[in-house]
């Protein structure tokens, strides 16, 4: 059995630690959080209490999986396992990093002699259960010798390596960039029928679009059951949170002169939603929630 560390065991890495478990691999787990440490060991996942303790758990050339937030907490962790890992050990970053920090890590980690590829992982949560879409990138010698590994975490046909390092989390904020337009339009269609003088039943007219319709499809979905839930929405608040691929896709857009008036006006209509109550950022935060576990504002 292959054995696999994994670090971080939050909404996205405890789904994942159990769809490597059930994919044949042994997981030994890292997080911080007592609580959340104590319900992985409930599930059956191995959890050391302290980070070096990875390593007694692991094969002399080990690969670790982090799932870590982006920005300051995965590099504090990929700083601190460098400093513990032997040569030929690999680190998969799993987690929505921005791509010239997966760059950065991954010349910090090749001058050690440790291997590093970004993953661009999709599917939220239930993906990470049951199926991810993960974009791979890095050195494709590396790859090639976990392509095992991504084969068993993903969906049929739903891994790619994507090329040199960095291109894994690139594909991964521009697919983040894409999805802010669409929950976009989606949330300003509902905004109209909302404004308008019909009384619609949001949760048919969803579930109907997803049949045949040309706009078919997960987010369709997942507005319908957001609309069966709350017909109104009217339980949350219409704050749509930004965790950061939006802007990285329209910073990088900026630099390289490519127009993405969509993303753009999407990921303004985020800032937008804070400083004002919406239907369609009602629509947003549901969507948001149902795909990825993203925190909702309730309303009361």
């Amino acid at each position: 059995m292959n054995t696999i560390g994994l670090v971080g065991l939050g909404k996205m890495g405890l789904p994942l630690a159990l769809n490597m478990r059930d994919n044949g691999y042994k997981v030994v787990a890292f997080d911080q959080s007592p609580e959340i440490s104590k319900h992985a060991r409930s599930e059956g996942i191995t959890v050391v209490s302290q980070l070096p303790e990875l390593l007694h758990y692991l094969p002399s050339k080990p690969s670790i999986w982090l799932m870590v937030p982006a920005g300051d907490p995965v590099n504090a962790v990929i700083k601190q396992l460098s400093e513990l890992l032997p040569t030929e050990a690999t680190l998969i970053d799993g987690g929505n990093s921005f791509y010239k920090h997966s760059i950065e890590n991954y010349t910090l980690l090749k001058e050690e002699g440790i291997q590093f590829l970004d993953c661009g992982t999709s599917g939220g949560i239930s993906g990470a259960r049951s199926g991810l879409c993960a974009m791979i990138g890095g050195e494709l010698a590396v790859f090639q010798q976990h392509e095992h590994l991504f084969k068993a975490l993903s969906l049929p046909n739903g891994y790619l390596y994507t090329g040199g390092p960095g291109s894994g989390h690139f594909a991964k904020m521009v697919h983040n960039g894409i999805e802010y337009g669409m929950m976009q339009a989606i949330a300003e269609g509902f905004e109209v029928l909302h404004d308008s003088s019909f009384e619609f039943d949001y949760h048919a007219l969803a579930n109907l679009w997803n049949h045949g319709s040309v706009i078919r499809g997960w987010l369709i979905q997942l507005a319908a059951d957001a609309f069966k839930e709350d017909a109104q929405l009217e339980g949350l608040r219409g704050i749509m949170h930004s965790s950061g691929e939006g802007r990285w896709t329209v910073e990088t857009a900026l630099e390289q002169g490519t127009p993405t008036p969509v993303i753009a006006l999407s990921l303004l209509m985020r800032y937008r939603s804070q400083q004002a109550d919406t239907f369609g950022g009602k629509v947003v935060a549901a969507l948001r929630n149902g795909f990825g576990g993203h925190a909702v504002e309730k309303a009361g």
